[in-house]
This record gives C-alpha cells, sequence and structure tokens, in this order.
C-alpha cells in the first residue's frame, strides 16, 4: 500500500473514532466500562455466565449495561487501530527520503496523549475539561493527518491565481474561530448544555440577567463522585449555551465571508469549487444546529452535527495549505 492509501485510511479511521467518540459521549455511553482498557476487568463486554459472575465480583457497585459498554469498547477498538495506523504512517514516512519526517512524529506522539485522556475521561469520570480536551484531540489529529495528506500530493496554488493570497490571513483566523466554536461546542456537551435553551434564536425568559460566566467556564467544578449529566446549575448551562449560538453566529458570518470571496474572485477551479464546498458544508451545519434545538438533540442530528464540525475543519485545512504554500 502506498503512503497516500495508508493516509485515506487513517483518515477514514480518525473520522469514523471522532463519529464514535460523539455517539458514545450523546448517548451517555462514556462511562458504559467503569475501567480502561478493558471492560470490567475484561477485553470485551461480559457476556457469558462466569465472565458476569466475574465482573460483578470486581464492580459491585456497577450494573452491566452490554448497550452501552458496547459501544464504548467499539470505540476502544478503533481508537487502537487508529494507532497502529499511525505507527504505519510513520515507519512508511521515515522510508521515504522526500516524505515529512517531522510531522508524522509529532502525530504519534498526539495520539498516546489522545490515548491517555481516553483513559483519565473514564478514571476522572468524565470531568468536561478532561472530555472537552480528549475531543479537541480528535479534531487536531485529523487536521494534522489531512496537512501531512496534502503534503505528500505536492499540490500547490494554481499560478494564475496569486491573487487570493490576499485572503490568508482572513483563512487563518476562520481557523482560529472554528476552533474556538468546537471547544465551545465540546464545553456544551461535556456540561449536558445542549438543551439548556429550548427556543430560537437566543434563549427563552430573561436569560440576559441570568448569566453566570465564571461557574460557566471555570476548568474546575469541585470534586464529584461522577461528573456525568453534568454537575451546574441551569443559569451555568444555560449560559454556556447562549455562548456556543453566539459562537455559531461569528463563526457563520466569517466563514461565509471566506467562501463568498472564494467563489467571486477566485480564477481557479480547484480555489472556487472549495469555496463552494465550504459554503455547503456551513449551510448544512447551521440547519443541523437549529435541528438539535427544534427537535431536542436527536442521537443522529447530534452525531451529525459533529461530523459536520469535521469536514468544515478539513476544507480550512485545505484552503490554508493552498493559499499558504509557494506556487
Amino acid at each position: 500500500m502506498t503512503l497516500r492509501n495508508l493516509l485515506k485510511v487513517t483518515l477514514a479511521c480518525t473520522l469514523m473514532v471522532i463519529l464514535l467518540g460523539a455517539y458514545t459521549r450523546l448517548s451517555d455511553a462514556g462511562l458504559g466500562c467503569p475501567d480502561w482498557p478493558g471492560c470490567y476487568g475484561q477485553f470485551k463486554v461480559p457476556s457469558a455466565a462466569h465472565e458476569l459472575a466475574k465482573a460483578e465480583s470486581l464492580f459491585p457497585d456497577h450494573t452491566i449495561d452490554p448497550a452501552k459498554a458496547w459501544p464504548e469498547m467499539i470505540h476502544r477498538y478503533i481508537a487502537s487501530s487508529l494507532g497502529l495506523l499511525v505507527i504505519l504512517v510513520l515507519v512508511a514516512c521515515y522510508r521515504l527520503k522526500e516524505a515529512p519526517r517531522k510531522l508524522p512524529l509529532f502525530i504519534l506522539v498526539l495520539i498516546l496523549f489522545q490515548g491517555a485522556l481516553g483513559a483519565w475521561t473514564v478514571t476522572m469520570k468524565l470531568m468536561p475539561v478532561v472530555v472537552m480536551s480528549h475531543l479537541l484531540g480528535g479534531f487536531t489529529l485529523l487536521s494534522l493527518l489531512t496537512l501531512l495528506y496534502l503534503r505528500t500530493t505536492g499540490f500547490r496554488i494554481p499560478s494564475g491565481d496569486p491573487g487570493m493570497r490576499q485572503y490568508q490571513r482572513l483563512a487563518l483566523a476562520c481557523v482560529g474561530v472554528l476552533v474556538a466554536q468546537i471547544l465551545l461546542g465540546g464545553w456544551t456537551s461535556s456540561n449536558y448544555a445542549a438543551l439548556a435553551c429550548t427556543e430560537l434564536p437566543f434563549c427563552e425568559g430573561d436569560w440576559t440577567t441570568n448569566l453566570k460566566i465564571a461557574d460557566a467556564f471555570s476548568p474546575f467544578q469541585g470534586t464529584h463522585p461522577s461528573f456525568e449529566f453534568g454537575v451546574l446549575d441551569y443559569h451555568a448551562r444555560m449560559t454556556i449555551h447562549v455562548a456556543h449560538r453566539f459562537g455559531a453566529i461569528i463563526t457563520a458570518c466569517l466563514l461565509g465571508l471566506l467562501a463568498f470571496r472564494m467563489i467571486r474572485r477566485a480564477h481557479s477551479k480547484v480555489l472556487r469549487n472549495a469555496g463552494w464546498v465550504l459554503a455547503l458544508f456551513l449551510v448544512l451545519q447551521i440547519g443541523l444546529g437549529i435541528s438539535n434545538v427544534v427537535l431536542h438533540l436527536p442521537l443522529a442530528i447530534a452525531v451529525a452535527h459533529n461530523l459536520g464540525a469535521a469536514f468544515l475543519l478539513v476544507t480550512l485545512v485545505f484552503i490554508n495549505y493552498a493559499l499558504w504554500r509557494k506556487a
């Protein structure tokens, strides 16, 4: 298998891990297995009588729920496969003289840290700052693998489109704003604040007088047996939710501006199409966000909202690569 094909498989696996992580989190299966890396002391969900007896003896205070344990274990299996793929990518890069070497090494370090965050997510009982960091790590991994793939293609901005260079800083600002919005989304999800407001465009009632910014965004939320289902009061969760909505407006405006400029002013088909793709994913993401509120967070739409964020980020990585690399 060539390096490019290996990277394609690795990128697909990364997307799958992000999707399964979102499904596990949104279906409240994050503690489906109370230990790590196994499940109730085993490498699969206990099902046989002797396995159940052993699990009950090791974890007498837990009730085994296969419907929640299996998604968590499948997520771990595929995440482990992703780790092996990253190692193969690193080996392949070191065998090819023209391939990048520092970037795949950094990616390997990142995925090892991701494994540690995955363990802490369980051992720290879904502490929001750990859950959010784990989410950010997944998106960072996806971005770096996309960048590595682009570097193996030899792609350059078309020489007949030098005028697009003036949008370099705008494209970079879009990445920063989108990452901040992803962080807000992760903070909203990990604090179970997705349904704190059920009206549009902002929140029901006199929400402006009930904002608790310090409580809402403090990374330290005290000591609790578990952070599952959240520990913040309603006003703090409402503050998080409102911040995510305002962030969505800012993100939509900035990304929409970049897409509009690329569609109108790019001469090359590659960059013009990238603008259309960015616009399409942005419209879909806005629609998914509104649907989450109107339909009260259906699992399929909530997971798709995570996927939409991943596609937006990959698109922006491509646009920035095209605008910042030499022609």
